[in-house]
């Protein structure tokens, strides 16, 4: 298969808006791709690489090359070159690496090329896969999409689930089951405004505290422990004490879905930067282990002594799950029976509340009658946790690709140094409408004051409101620090640079 087919596809389901004709041109490039090219091409429709990270930068990215006039570069050619830039290393790396790069983009058309930069910058993101692959793998092989849908849960990802049925038929999906050992995807959830809203459209429900560790799933099979992150990989070896802990656990056999996290001297939790960094792959575990000691935190069980209980509803997996971990080891919760009641409509407000005070990230909200949807943003899990806005001041935008081209897309953001001068604390280019793409292109090439290959500086005036998550550590950064989720709410043309936030404003987030 060729890289343009996979372009082509990805620029025409931006286009429809039909659930049915999006499924449609996904089931057609099914049908066309064999067996081993599949889980590339829906990896690459995701806005993923199976390679994770070339070590390839922007300013490298955004150079440009002439596009060859024909199409003939395949998924196979892309997917070798990729994973040979991304296996460079030692001296002179990032030259050979832009060398690698400039002769995979000579060799692809100009929509290759914008569909590559926006794959290796991040910015292809459709939600293609989420929304509609699974329908467009049933449909080019004529099974029913929920039988797809719960091979993909057990099976870890689409790519395996559809190599598997192009190459064997349908009778491939009875070998996808949940099995001790191999990971699945985990259950996601939406958002909601707040802990009434959200109690509200679930009815009975529990509410849970949101940690802000890192999410695992751990599989026990007699003395053996696996550890899996939310992206499926093993990372058993770099916390022993999660090892020790659950092969402690009574039963012979569990599948549990968790948090790691880690704690301060008064029991309050480390940022999620230092939890990150813990498990991290090049970490001195046995050193680690002493200065920065973590523990699980568990909120569901999937599995338990060769039980199947994914279908079981929230509260009876719960049971089970108390069967299993001691209380300090789970995740503290709180179950509304009546949401109705006023009494405990209070409760769960200040249950909500005490999280919070407490340094947890929020709460997350539970419909007792739920199934556990792995792989999903299902509806019956809803997350609640407070967003901070801050003015900041733009200082300076990049050139959009694919649907944006021609247009200044990615901000860089800075906040005030007391001597008035602006410290960057990161990009977004997330939360921009195409009317507010064309108002902000406008407005800041009339203030550039310089422009560039990849974009422009402009005078540092125009104030812009930006939801952050939070803050996480930085030595990219002038202040220590960078802004976690950023996108755009509002441009606030009525407010000076003068008045945007400090960066003594921006740090008391952290504090």
């Amino acid at each position: 298969m060729l890289l343009a087919d996979i372009a082509r596809t990805s620029r025409e389901i931006t286009t429809v808006s039909s659930r049915k004709e999006k499924v449609a041109l996904l089931a057609e490039l099914f049908r066309a791709a064999s067996p081993d090219e599949v889980p590339v091409v829906v990896t690459y429709l995701a806005g993923s690489l199976p390679q994770r990270r070339t070590g390839v930068g922007f300013r490298t990215l955004s150079e440009r090359h002439v596009p060859s006039s024909e199409a003939h570069l395949t998924i196979a050619d892309v997917d070798a070159a990729l994973e040979e830039i991304a296996g460079v290393r030692g001296k002179g790396a990032q030259t050979e690496r832009k060398r690698l790069l400039a002769a995979l983009m000579s060799a692809a058309t100009e929509e290759e090329q914008h569909f590559l930069f926006r794959l290796l910058t991040g910015e292809l993101r459709q939600g293609a896969l989420d929304a509609f692959a699974v329908e467009g793998l049933a449909e080019a092989v004529s099974v029913p999409a929920g039988q797809v849908r719960r091979a993909v849960m057990f099976g870890g990802s689409l790519g395996a689930v559809a190599s598997a049925l192009l190459a064997e038929g349908p009778s491939a999906l009875e070998a996808f089951r949940l099995e001790t050992g191999r990971p699945v995807q985990p259950m996601l959830a939406q958002s909601a405004k707040n802990v009434l809203e959200a109690v509200d459209k679930l009815g009975p429900c529990a509410v849970e505290e949101k940690l802000d560790g890192i999410r695992v799933q751990v599989h026990k099979d007699g003395t053996s422990v696996g550890i899996y992150t939310r992206t499926l990989d093993d990372i058993t070896a770099r916390l022993p004490e999660l090892s020790e802990v659950v092969g402690g656990l009574a039963a012979q056999q569990a599948v549990l879905d968790g948090e790691v996290i880690a704690l301060d001297e008064q029991g309050r939790p480390r940022p999620f930067q230092e939890v990150s960094q813990r498990v991290g792959s090049h970490v001195d575990v046995p050193t680690a282990r002493v200065t920065l000691p973590v523990t699980p935190r568990f909120f569901d069980v999937l599995s338990v002594d060769g039980r199947d209980l994914v279908d079981l509803d929230a509260a009876q997996r719960h049971d089970a799950l108390a069967q299993v971990v001691p209380e300090s080891l789970r995740v503290r919760r709180m179950v509304v029976q009546d949401p109705q009641a006023d009494e405990e409509r209070r409760a769960a407000e200040e249950f909500a509340q005490r999280v919070l005070e407490e340094g947890h990230e929020g709460v997350m909200v539970k419909a007792l009658d739920s199934a556990y949807s792995a792989g999903r943003r299902g509806a019956s899990w809803l997350k609640v946790k407070p967003v901070f806005t801050l003015d900041l001041v733009v200082l300076a935008a990049e050139w959009g690709h694919g649907r944006r081209t021609g247009r200044l897309s990615n901000l860089h953001l800075g906040a005030r140094w007391p001597d008035g001068s602006f410290a960057m604390l990161g990009k977004t280019f997330k939360g921009l409408t195409d009317d507010l793409l064309a108002w902000q292109t406008e407005h800041l090439r009339g203030i550039a004051e310089r422009e560039h290959s990849w974009g422009v500086t402009v005078r540092p005036e125009l104030v812009v409101e930006i939801a952050v998550d939070g803050l996480q550590r930085s030595t990219r950064y002038p202040a220590g620090v960078t802004l976690r989720f950023a996108r755009v709410v509002r441009y606030r043309p009525d407010k000076p640079a003068s008045e945007a936030d400090t960066v003594d404003d921006v740090l008391a987030l952290q504090r």
